[in-house]
């Protein structure tokens, strides 16, 4: 649709003799940003997922996150996370502070952790014993099936804590 758009809008400018190039091509340009910025608004709409958290302190919280972003991402939008804890991208370098414990339910429509995921866990683990509703936000991608999930944030483990 919006090629098509844009290939009328083409051939309009290019009927019009009084404008000069520059002109047109200015025009052809804000014609082209305003059709995709009104298609763009709509597919984030579309992309939006509403979870509750429950902070440390145990109160509920509604934070909204966008499908295709991660779980860490919605949490540290809202502050529950802190975004300095997680400086890294890299799973080798992580130290699991984005942990976070999801209801059973929701587990089941996660993907399985991989590997690195559960490596990374069980080194970090508060207990030195894998609690199994445990996953690494920055590990668990956002989609619409998600949408109503459930997730605690735990408090931060002492060494964390100035």
């Amino acid at each position: 649709m919006a090629i098509a758009t844009l290939q009328r809008l083409a051939s309009q400018i290019s009927k019009t003799p009084t404008l000069s190039l520059s002109s047109r091509i200015v025009i052809y340009r804000s014609s082209a940003t305003s059709t995709s910025t009104a298609s763009s608004s709509a597919k984030v709409a579309d992309r939006i997922v509403k979870l509750s958290a429950i902070d440390p302190d145990g109160l509920k919280r509604d934070i909204i996150g966008l499908s295709g972003h991660t779980l860490l991402k919605a949490l540290t939008n809202h502050g529950l996370i802190d975004p300095a804890s997680h400086r890294l991208e890299e799973i080798e370098a992580c130290s699991a502070e984005c942990e976070v414990h999801i209801a059973q339910e929701w587990l089941d429509k996660l993907p399985p952790p991989t590997y690195d995921e559960q490596y990374v866990l069980q080194r970090n683990s508060r207990n030195r014993v894998l609690n199994k509703h445990s996953r690494l936000g920055c590990q668990v991608v956002l989609t619409p099936e998600l949408q109503g999930m459930v997730v605690a944030v735990p408090e931060p483990k002492a060494w964390d804590i100035p």
